[in-house]
């Protein structure tokens, strides 16, 4: 599911599962695994989250295994991505998206919980589709994307549900910075470990000051709001629109 590398005090984590790294709850348990051992070890100073391959970071939701579960056991999934999203966002630790390949939709949502994000320069696209799928935008990243790009930016992205290519991502700042496909995980790799060289407490308390407006809103509607997202995504149109989008996998 995960590569796992230690590069100095940086860890280096790289999707994959098949080309498309689609999201299952096996792919969250495993990140949210990483994360918290990261957490926990003082010797780790940042991490890095990549892909293992240069056409996808992530195309997002396994549609195609999602579909086919009952609510029940639906819910138990999509609750596991947003408290993953949170832990991602809030890691007291440099977190760096180094983006190899197409971040889309769920893959968009795990970048934009990033601190930074490099990209590789081309027709490498990201972008936030669900509007296209019938559902809302899962509620953290609807709110983490106004902090990220502002709200005017943010209203285009979510309203249109278009992918976008890297200028664009650049200039309304999706993405921190456009590299050559060959440098994105390094320069991605020695930004962790600049910012790792920090005082670590320090580090943790200004990314804090930073999160947690944010956060306490997410959480003060993230219950009623996951409901929503449920019944939309048992809806008879969104599963008409979800079996057009399992046709791409």
């Amino acid at each position: 599911m995960i590569q796992v590398k230690q590069e100095h005090n940086i860890l280096l984590a790289k999707l994959d599962r098949n080309v498309t790294n689609a999201i299952n709850l096996e792919l969250i348990s495993t990140l949210s695994d990483i994360i918290k051992k990261s957490k926990e070890n003082s010797e780790i100073k940042g991490l890095v989250l990549s892909s293992a391959n240069e056409k996808f970071f992530s195309i997002g939701f396994d549609i195609p295994e999602l579909f086919k579960l009952k609510k029940k056991d639906f819910s138990v999934f999509y609750k596991a991505f947003n408290r993953l999203c949170i832990e991602l966002y809030t890691l007291p630790k440099p977190l760096i998206a180094a983006i190899t390949g197409h971040a889309v939709a769920g893959g968009c949502i795990i970048a934009l919980c990033c601190d930074y994000r490099y990209i590789a320069s081309g027709r490498t696209k990201m972008g936030l589709n669900e509007i296209k799928l019938g559902v809302p935008i899962p509620y953290p990243v609807d709110c983490i994307l106004r902090q990220v790009v502002g709200f005017r930016s943010a209203r285009e992205i979510t309203d249109s549900g278009d992918f976008y290519e890297t200028d664009t991502l650049l200039s309304i700042g999706m993405v921190d910075e456009v590299l050559p496909l060959g440098k994105v995980q390094t320069q991605a790799i020695d930004r962790a470990a600049l910012l790792g060289r920090h005082a670590q407490d320090a580090f943790a308390m200004i990314k804090q000051s930073r999160t947690e407006s944010i956060v306490a809103k997410i959480y003060s509607k993230l219950k009623e709001k996951e409901e929503a997202f449920l019944k939309r995504w048992y809806a008879k149109e969104t599963r008409m629109r979800l079996k057009d989008a399992m046709k791409k996998f």
